[in-house]
């Protein structure tokens, strides 16, 4: 079986199983969840660069002290 053929599948086992009044809340609720991951991916990104950079900060005035 080819991909396609395993979502067509899957998409008419959902209209069977929740009927056609609830597929637009299914597909709103998929589409929330997958923005709320994207952003959430986004946030921990910056988030883990931001101390490395604040890091590298400290070390150069640690080192401008220790000169003086």
């Amino acid at each position: 079986m080819n991909p396609e053929h395993l979502l067509i599948a899957a998409l008419v086992a959902l209209l069977l199983i929740y009927g056609p009044n609830k597929l637009p809340q299914l597909g709103s609720a998929l589409g929330k969840t997958v923005k709320n991951v994207r952003d959430g991916m986004e946030g921990t990104s910056e988030e883990a660069i931001e101390p490395e950079i604040e890091d590298a900060e400290d070390e150069k005035q640690d080192t401008g002290n220790k000169a003086a």
